[in-house]
Order: structure tokens, then C-alpha cells, then sequence
């Protein structure tokens, strides 16, 4: 049932979440990973302290209904919530989008919610060899880009999306993984520079500096449709 959705938070208005859309953003509580960078610690136990009823949430969006395009389901990770496409049906009864925040932690769960979804940004964590030193999880990685293989032949719209923290990653490294998801066939891909002003690691440096490496993101434009940096 939707109704045990638990919402560790939300964002009442966005336009960033969900291309093109205003939109709010749901924060689903509890991850099965610990990525070392995650801003968002707080949302990882699988119960939180600033739970939002699900009540709240329908009311608030019933209020907004004129006002808002979509609802994105973010995360700590919302698919390993059973009230995930119950919520996502309820909240498409409204009359909204609904876009998924994702990392594919468990593939067949999803597969699932890819058939509750408008669009979906996917996080792809790095090389399928290489997530395990961001998750702290084996067979992270094998399960990211399972996730990954279930997206792309979905049909949903979609944004590729990788976080770099470049004590974790390597330039070499993330170019390597771009050229791989250019072969799967990835159209839109977007790297994130790591926000440093609150980790799960306390151990990572604050600091996540690089060269502007202009050759880099030139390669990367030339090998998707439509490429971004942030931050």
C-alpha cells in the first residue's frame, strides 16, 4: 500500500528533477548502499527522523494539482519500497507526470517500477568493476548496470547520471565509462561533480578538486546527443 511509503522529505517545487517539468520531489527513506559521497545521509536508514505521513504528501499535491507538472520519486533509493507503485499510481490519478530517481540497486524491482514511470534519471555509480569502492556493496556494480540494461530497452525517457568525487574516480576512469555507455546506446548522459559540504564518509576530503580538464567533457560532447556537466 502507498500508505507505508515512507517520505523522509520533500522539495515543494523544482526545475531541475525532472527535465522540463515543475515538479516536486519526494525523498524515499532507506538505501541498501553506502556511497561514500551521498549528501543525503541522512535518508540511507531505512526509518528517518523527519518521516513525512503520506497523508501530508497527497494533501500537499492535491493543493498543487493547477500548480505542478510532475512528482519525482528520489531517494535514498525508492525502489526498494513495496508502496513505491502504489504511491506512483496515486499520485498519476492526480493528473501528474511522475519521474523515478534511481540507482537500479535491485534490478527485477526496477523492472517494475519502470512501469510506473514518465522518465527516469539513472545513476550510473561507475564501471561496473569499480562501484563496489563508492557502495561499500558487493555486487553493486553488476546490479547497476543490469539496472541499466533494463532501462534502455524499457523505452522510457531517461538522463544517464554519474557523480564524480575525484578521490574515487579517476578521469581516465570516467571517460572509459562513457565510451561503454555510448556503445550501449546511452543518448543522454550528465556528470555531476560531487557537493562536498555534507558526505557519508567523514573520511572523504572536502575538497574534490581536478583540472578543468577541458579534453575530457569535449570527448564526452562528442560521444552522446546530449551531454552536461554540473557543478
Amino acid at each position: 500500500m502507498s500508505r507505508m511509503l515512507r517520505v523522509g522529505g520533500m522539495v515543494p517545487l523544482t526545475t531541475i528533477d525532472y527535465p522540463g517539468q515543475l515538479a516536486c520531489v519526494l525523498f524515499c527513506q532507506g538505501c541498501a548502499w553506502r556511497c561514500r559521497y551521498c549528501h543525503n545521509p541522512q535518508l540511507i536508514p531505512p526509518r528517518g527522523s523527519e518521516e513525512v505521513e503520506w497523508r501530508r504528501v497527497l494533501a500537499f499535491l492535491q493543493r498543487r494539482q493547477d500548480l505542478l507538472d510532475a512528482v519525482v520519486f528520489s531517494g535514498g533509493e525508492p525502489t526498494l519500497q513495496d508502496g513505491l507503485l502504489g504511491a506512483m499510481d496515486e499520485v498519476r490519478d492526480m493528473g501528474f507526470r511522475i519521474g523515478l530517481h534511481s540507482a537500479g540497486i535491485k534490478p527485477a524491482a526496477f523492472a517494475k517500477a519502470l512501469t510506473g514511470a514518465d522518465w527516469v534519471g539513472f545513476d550510473v555509480k561507475a564501471l561496473p568493476e569499480d562501484c563496489q569502492a563508492i557502495t561499500r556493496v558487493e555486487g553493486s556494480g553488476t546490479a547497476n548496470w543490469r539496472s541499466l540494461e533494463h532501462l534502455l530497452a524499457s523505452g522510457v525517457d531517461y538522463e544517464c547520471r554519474t557523480t564524480v568525487h575525484w578521490h574515487l574516480f579517476e578521469p581516465a576512469r570516467l571517460l572509459i565509462l562513457a565510451k561503454r555507455l555510448n556503445t550501449l546506446g546511452v543518448k543522454r548522459f550528465a556528470v555531476q561533480l560531487v557537493r562536498t559540504e555534507r558526505m557519508f564518509d567523514p573520511l572523504l576530503p572536502s575538497v574534490s578538486a581536478q583540472a578543468l580538464l577541458p579534453e575530457l567533457w569535449e570527448a564526452m560532447r562528442g560521444l552522446f546527443p546530449a551531454f552536461v556537466l554540473r557543478g
